[in-house]
């Protein structure tokens, strides 16, 4: 053993050996990572050219039904009395047509998507707000197991049309009566979903170790628990926007929605169902542009889910 260990140093050239510098202030650097989720997620939603042009068409048409009501002069809400200008088909004057007293509904349609996104941007403010805060109580609190549950089986056994229903024709049509109805039906889901999620962060060491120092339990769901659900919240948002559109149409449609006068794509798309026979396009332009929001809305939820996943980033 002596003798081959003392062939092997003699048998290798000292030229093809360079001696490392040892640096003292450099002993951590092997142990940093440039790594950052937000950064990584962010560059994995927009990988795809599909989410970009669909984020792209997405934010120009928010930004266009915000500017067009402050720069138009055209009334939605103006009925013309002469019948030359009733149901008049799409035009370089009216890209969309008139309807049935004159009414332009190139105006109408950006008019009522203006009014259908923010009331859908409510309900999923609140629906999902609710569901994240009564969710963590939910999972850090097994007390409420017994009451939650119960609430959650009464809600979840009966369909939310019902329940939609009711509550439109108990209380008087308005956009607040929407999101009431809306959210009192919803947010029992979105608890239960989050409760799953807490219920593995709870157990989590950090969080351990946090119980066994009293910290308080509001603090430990603000500063360790909802944190790590941000992306969740965001993908579970995004989602909740053409749901809550789809239901306002729904409603619309069995006459218990918003009021007929007011500018929304349900009561767009229910007037123009009515004349579709012979007049399609009082139904088709208002269902194109509630298609392209729902799709829109439910490529971004799932693309965005897929890239808050840690595994797919590189």
């Amino acid at each position: 053993m002596e003798e081959n260990k003392n062939i092997i140093p003699e048998t290798l050239p000292q030229e093809l050996f360079t001696q490392a510098e040892f640096h003292e202030e450099q002993l951590e650097d092997t142990g940093f990572s440039n790594y950052s989720y937000w950064r990584s997620t962010i560059h994995t939603f927009f990988k795809s050219t599909a989410v970009k042009i669909v984020v792209a068409l997405v934010l120009i048409m928010v930004a266009y039904t915000v500017i067009y009501p402050m720069i138009t002069d055209r009334d939605p809400y103006t009925v013309s009395l002469s019948a030359r200008d009733w149901n008049l088909k799409p035009s370089a004057e009216h890209p969309f047509g008139t309807d049935g007293v004159g009414r332009d509904i190139w105006a109408r349609v950006w008019f009522g998507t203006r009014t259908s996104l923010l009331l859908s941007v409510a309900v999923a403010v609140f629906e999902v707000g609710l569901g994240v805060i009564i969710g963590a109580l939910w999972g850090f609190y097994r007390k409420l197991d017994t009451v939650m549950f119960a609430i959650y089986n009464t809600l979840t056994n009966v369909p939310s049309t019902i329940y939609l229903v009711l509550i439109a024709y108990i209380m008087k049509p308005s956009i607040v009566t929407i999101i009431i109805a809306l959210v009192a039906t919803g947010w029992i889901s979105e608890a239960r979903w989050f409760r799953s999620r807490i219920l593995a962060l709870r157990e989590v060491d950090y969080n351990i170790a946090s119980i066994c120092l009293k910290t308080p339990t509001h603090r430990i769901i603000g500063r360790n628990v909802i944190p790590h659900l941000v992306s969740l919240i965001i993908m579970d948002a995004a989602l909740t926007i053409p749901y809550s559109i789809g239901s306002e149409v729904f409603l619309s449609y069995i006459g218990v929605g918003l009021p007929a006068d007011l500018c929304t794509l349900g009561n767009l798309v229910n007037q123009g169902r009515s004349a579709f026979l012979v007049y399609p396009f009082q139904m088709i332009f208002p269902t194109l542009i509630l298609c392209f929001i729902t799709v829109s809305f439910y490529i971004i939820g799932n693309k965005f889910a897929d890239a808050s996943d840690p595994k797919n980033h590189l």
